[in-house]
């Protein structure tokens, strides 16, 4: 061997110290806020239970096998993605605003049910509720697989070396480090439901358990919330306010399908909720063409008038719902597009979202105490043609097409 070669040998860890820091990695994602609250409440209903010594273990298996299966499918997809030559790595499903919106209804639903207003998904989170073991075994085996899908944002210390070696390995050997850290993120549990006598050193059940479930809530609306934020910074606002309304309408559905609820009510909520769902998995438009238009400035606007350009001009905001409509209905499709190129009309658009001295006397000139406010100036007028305050495509293409 080269001496470059024996360096880096050396600095490549060994497998038994990549296994440990999986481990150890694992253990500490349970730490994470959108972790925590899961397996808080798992092991607070195992204490409320009242099983045996061997319905405890195998709870404890079956908590196990819904991570280590969820954490080696997730390495699967990722050596099937490297394999094409994608660049992936731990967290790529984020890179989906898809992904990070359905995965904030997620968050946030769990936060409602552990606030106590949506018992949706309770089979996952507690045991021992159900007639049959297989029931309460398979909500064990679930409850996994939430952990691990609710761990998919988070990176604890020790698993950056751990991942990164496993991703230069084999796929045996990347299988088995994901495996390793998937059983140090179960163990918590596992201790717990195989040590006796570890479960009786944690508060007795009562009341209190219910305030720290709400409690728990918490975190978990802290995580929906930053999840709006990468959307934001993937999409645009458009999109956060789309699917924050989703989330308005999963807790509308939760309240109105709750306790009691006759078949017509659930069958409304249904409803409701799969519109919450399309709203997260519609593709969204991660920019608006800003070619279109410039902003508006009174220089600007002179400047066009002194030659003889037609010019039409948008007065909008972001607070403004009337604009927002008209600017979707009417002033984003193709025909508006192909008008102002065909007629050579430059587009101008005064944003007054926040305070503009140019603006605001532009709306007193024409009596206008607030926005929207549309104008046209064509080729040959001295003044503006002013345009209704609620547009249809009909109405605009009919104002830029008259001289």
């Amino acid at each position: 061997n080269t001496g470059g070669s024996s360096s880096g040998a050396a600095n490549t860890p060994s497998l038994i110290v990549v296994l440990f820091f999986a481990l150890l990695g694992g253990i500490i994602l349970n730490l994470m806020p959108c972790v925590f609250p899961v397996l808080s409440i798992k092991v607070l209903s195992l204490t409320s239970a009242h099983l045996g010594e061997h319905s405890k273990h195998l709870h404890g298996m079956a908590y196990t096998g819904g991570i280590v299966i969820s954490f080696v499918a997730i390495a699967a997809l990722l050596l099937v993605f490297r394999g094409a030559g994608e660049a992936v790595g731990w967290g790529f499903q984020l890179q989906s605003p898809v992904f990070v919106s359905l995965l904030a209804y997620l968050l946030f639903a769990a936060g409602l049910s552990f606030s106590g207003l949506l018992e949706v998904g309770a089979r996952w989170m507690n045991i021992g509720q159900s007639s049959t073991t297989g029931t309460s075994l398979r909500a064990s085996f679930m409850t996994g697989v939430l952990a691990t899908v609710v761990a998919s944002p988070c990176s604890a210390p020790f698993m950056g070396t751990a991942l990164g070696f496993a991703l230069t390995q084999t796929p045996l050997i990347s299988l088995l480090v994901f495996a390793v850290l998937g059983v140090g993120m179960a163990l918590p549990f596992v201790l717990l439901s195989w040590i006796p006598g570890l479960l009786e050193k944690l508060p007795a059940p009562g009341p209190w358990m219910q305030s720290f479930r709400q409690f728990l809530a918490f975190p978990l609306y802290a995580s929906a919330i930053w999840l709006l934020w990468v959307l934001g910074r993937q999409t645009s606002v458009d999109q956060v306010a789309l699917v924050a309304i989703g989330m308005l309408l999963l807790a509308f559905a939760a309240w109105f399908a709750g306790g009691g609820a006759t078949r017509w009510k659930q069958a409304v909520a249904a409803v409701v909720t799969v519109v919450a769902l399309s709203i997260a998995i519609t593709p969204s438009d991660t920019a608006g063409d800003d070619s279109l238009w410039e902003p508006y400035s009174r220089a600007r606007l002179d400047e066009l008038r002194s030659e003889g350009r037609p010019v039409f001009i948008n007065l909008t905001a972001a607070w403004c719902i009337t604009c927002l409509a008209n600017e979707k209905i009417a002033l984003s499709s193709a025909a508006f597009a192909d008008t102002l190129q065909a007629n050579n009309i430059v587009y101008l658009k005064g944003d007054w979202t926040n305070r503009n001295s140019e603006i605001t006397a532009l709306l007193k000139e024409y009596g206008r105490s607030g926005v929207p406010l549309y104008l046209y100036y064509s080729a040959n007028s001295v003044s503006a043609q002013v345009l209704p305050q609620l547009l249809t495509k009909s109405i605009v293409q009919k104002a830029l097409k008259a001289e």
